[in-house]
């Protein structure tokens, strides 16, 4: 007992402990707002919409991503470990600040070319183009939100204030104006006019509270970005190849109907796997702090958070298994019974992605190994091709699942692999 009371009292006074206590509780309200969201959206939207419009949606989304991963470009972890460092370097931080918002504005312009060729190339996009212009909003607003920069300097309540706002205000408006089937399109509009509010707003809080000015940079300065950033851009990128490439290859295969039934079970699952994002996010900055003074007790840290992150989450893993049908008839109505058996291989998402980030981005990347976590995302980019082309021809969205899971099951052995290898040159 005298232990507890000694470390409750270093948490609750502690400097830097408070911070990062109160840097979790913002984002753990944050993560119940976006796990709760979906759980009230998806459902509305699957029986309004029909499951056809919502695979469209869903198969829309899978492409968008791609000028999501392109404009953030790696930032959220490499520019949050810059700025955490720079903490009490205002001119670094300024710095910082142009150079990455720059960079980030010229890959707008980029992603925004490249969709309209894209778009209007292929019949398959060309038919609802709409669509894909309307959700690009998204990707405007996400680029000039720099969640990065609160992050690295740990005043997450920024994030979580802002994000609270807009997106119950616009998910309130998705339910007030989307009635019929006939109403898809209103879904992207209210979802990007979310995105770039609070892109603008957050640009107010930059300058109000840090006395931060944007000053558009030079192209060589964008270079320098582009290059710093390659292989964490490359790794989210190489992500994106068995999540979204996934989706777009079972919509093109066989069609939005399947693609509605594999997009309601794995964000169902992500949903469920989003309860790591806050514990993952706060403590990020605060390791490459740590790291830097203390690389050994930093990694006993890491060691003992995965230990218990990985008990809650087989918890969640089994529960969610055991009970998948009454999760997706509560959730989505039997309407939607095909999703379970999808909701059942997907389920393990969860527990991957937690160790995932844990070797990967807490060991790996602060510990400035980003070249080893790119060459884990890159083979498992290329297992995952080499699989799901085959299994989502013959077996469909079955198929597609099997893939996801085995690729995301390489990727934690993988992390895990480099992770034990670089921590035990200095933790003998």
């Amino acid at each position: 007992m005298k232990y507890m009371f000694s470390f409750l009292n270093k948490v609750l006074y502690d400097k830097k402990h408070k911070t990062l206590v109160s840097n979790f509780v913002y984002l753990a309200i944050l993560q119940a707002l976006n796990l709760l969201l979906p759980l009230i959206t998806f459902p509305y939207l699957v029986r309004v919409l029909g499951i056809e419009n919502f695979g469209l949606l869903s198969f829309s989304l899978a492409l968008i991503t791609y000028f999501q991963i392109i404009t953030d470009f790696g930032f959220n972890s490499i520019a949050t470990r810059d700025i955490s460092v720079a903490i009490d370097d205002k001119k670094r931080q300024q710095d910082i600040f142009n150079d990455v918002m720059s960079t980030k504005l010229f890959l707008l312009v980029l992603c925004f070319l490249l969709m309209s060729i894209i778009v209007f190339s292929f019949e398959i996009f060309r038919n609802h183009w709409e669509i894909y212009f309307f959700s690009f909003g998204s990707v405007l607003g996400q680029a000039i939100f720099p969640v990065w920069f609160f992050q690295g300097m740990q005043k997450m309540r920024y994030i979580t204030y802002l994000n609270l706002f807009t997106k119950i205000i616009f998910t309130i408006a998705i339910f007030v104006f989307v009635k019929q089937r006939e109403d898809y399109f209103l879904v992207p509009i209210f979802n990007a006019l979310g995105f770039i509010t609070a892109g603008i707003l957050s640009f107010y809080f930059v300058k109000k509270h840090f006395d931060l000015q944007l000053k558009l940079q030079s192209f060589e300065r964008i270079k320098n970005q582009l290059v710093k950033g390659k292989y964490v851009f490359l790794s989210e990128l190489k992500i994106s190849l068995f999540t979204n490439t996934n989706t777009l290859i079972l919509g093109i295969f066989v069609g939005n109907q399947a693609v509605g039934y594999f997009s309601a079970a794995e964000k169902l699952a992500r949903a469920i796997g989003n309860l790591q994002t806050p514990i993952s996010n706060a403590l990020f900055p605060f390791l490459a702090n740590e790291m830097i003074s203390n690389k050994i007790q930093t990694i006993k840290k890491i060691n003992k958070i995965t230990i218990i992150g990985a008990l809650f989450f087989s918890i969640l893993v089994l529960l969610g298994f055991f009970f998948s049908k009454e999760i997706i008839t509560l959730v989505y109505g039997e309407a939607m019974n095909p999703t379970i058996v999808l909701f059942k291989i997907l389920i393990i998402i969860p527990l991957a992605s937690f160790l995932d980030t844990m070797f990967g981005k807490q060991i790996l990347l602060n510990l400035g190994k980003d070249n080893l976590y790119f060459r884990v995302i890159l083979w498992a980019t290329i297992l995952n091709i080499s699989i799901n082309l085959g299994l989502t021809y013959f077996y469909k969205e079955l198929g597609t699942a099997i893939a996801l899971i085995i690729t995301q099951i390489f990727i934690v052995l993988g992390m895990w692999f480099y992770a034990k290898k670089e921590t035990d040159k200095f933790c003998q």
